[in-house]
């Protein structure tokens, strides 16, 4: 039975997403975005990363954490 839903690959997300094909691969490992095996290549449905993308927060921080896109700095004063 054919779909018509669209399947991206990994460079095809990449570009989409505008981020590098590592980030996503971590992504992947950290079970932090929805994609599925076909052999030993990662597939996407276009319409599962829609919805996560609507549920990101904001963005991702060095230690993998969303956090709010509004965060005050630390420690330093405003400039004059």
């Amino acid at each position: 039975m054919a779909s018509s839903e669209e399947i991206l690959t990994i460079t095809e997300l990449s570009a989409h997403l505008r981020v590098h094909p590592t980030t996503i691969y971590r992504l992947l490992r950290e079970g932090r975005i929805p994609g599925f095996r076909v052999g030993s290549a990662w597939r996407f449905s276009r319409a599962a990363i829609e919805v996560w993308e609507h549920g990101q927060v904001g963005p991702i921080d060095g230690e993998g954490i969303t956090v709010p896109s509004m965060r005050k700095s630390k420690g330093r004063k405003p400039r004059k």
